[in-house]
């Protein structure tokens, strides 16, 4: 039903980068959203939710305490797609809120960080650049990809961005997906696209049915000496087994962007491994991802106040 006067928003926590990228590529801004910037506290979001209908979610928890404290929300617009780390679904739906979220506005960006950390395990990049600032000339033998099998593990627009460009430079590509999709290197069986992989590359949303779906079993499947990418979610892979293959060798490398504990603490297991290379959680920090990520956001705003 459409509302007796247009919706209004506030963008609760507009980071400094994300102005920047909307004031030089003049993106829009409509009149309906009031933006806020910087990380707001529990009280700043509850003063900002008290007589709006929809708060606009870059990287703030919204807990139960703010949604029951804004009587007026009639939406929650999430500017991502892993909603249930930063909203208590539970209790939005408890309150009959709308949960919109923005899919789809990296997938370029994180295939190819994906992508440049495939490249990046297989050369040892990161080591020898560290050898080197050290004082140490010491090149290490890396493996050729073209030819190598890649198993892909979710086929949504990430994974299918990442398989392409594998493709591209020869490797042999399968596919897994929940669904089937139509593409030549799909496998209907997870076992069999991981069954002999040189490089796994993980693409899935995590719930229920997908956490520690890359359990020791799985991990077993891979050749030893594998890469094992993951710019998704941290717990699609049981992190015990992770650890212990990487010990003995079994993985060669892990290419990790997303952790169980974000931001590493001190004394992380990970940080003490030479054969893992680290970034933190940016894999979708571009300025082109961002410049759509708010376009998709203003485009799903619109569609809200249209009753949509």
């Amino acid at each position: 039903m459409r509302q007796a006067r247009p919706l209004r928003g506030v963008y609760v926590d507009r980071s400094l980068e994300m102005r920047q990228i909307m004031e030089s590529r003049n993106l829009p801004t409509p009149a309906e959203i009031t933006f806020r910037e910087g990380n707001p506290s529990v009280p700043d979001l509850i003063r900002f939710g008290q007589d709006t209908d929809v708060l606009i979610v870059e990287h703030t928890h919204i807990s139960a305490q703010v949604i029951d404290a804004c009587p007026t929300l009639h939406a929650l617009l999430f500017m991502g797609t892993g909603v249930a780390s930063y909203i208590d679904v539970c209790r939005a739906q408890q309150r009959g809120l709308r949960i919109v979220t923005t899919p789809g506005y990296a997938d370029q960006s994180v295939a190819e960080h994906a992508f440049a950390l495939m490249l990046a395990g297989a050369r040892h990049i990161v080591q020898m650049d560290r050898d080197v600032r050290a004082g140490r000339w010491t090149p290490i033998e890396g493996i050729q990809l073209k030819g190598r099998k890649v198993a892909v593990v979710g086929l949504g627009g990430i994974g299918t961005a990442f398989a392409e460009m594998a493709h591209g430079i020869g490797m042999r590509v399968a596919g897994w997906n929940r669904t089937p999709v139509a593409k030549p290197y799909f496998e209907r069986d997870l076992d069999a696209a991981l069954r002999g992989a040189d490089v796994l590359s993980l693409h899935l949303g995590l719930n229920e049915e997908t956490r520690n779906i890359i359990d020791q079993r799985r991990l077993a499947l891979l050749s030893r000496g594998c890469i094992v990418v993951n710019t998704a979610r941290a717990a699609l892979v049981d992190e015990r087994a992770l650890l212990r293959s990487l010990a003995d060798g079994h993985v060669g490398h892990a290419a990790l962007d997303v952790f169980h504990t974000e931001p590493l603490t001190e004394g992380n297991a990970y940080t003490g491994c030479e054969n893992v290379t680290a970034t933190p959680h940016g894999a979708w920090m571009t300025r082109d991802a961002c410049a759509e990520l708010w376009l998709r956001t203003v485009k799903a705003f619109a569609a809200l106040q249209a009753g949509e």
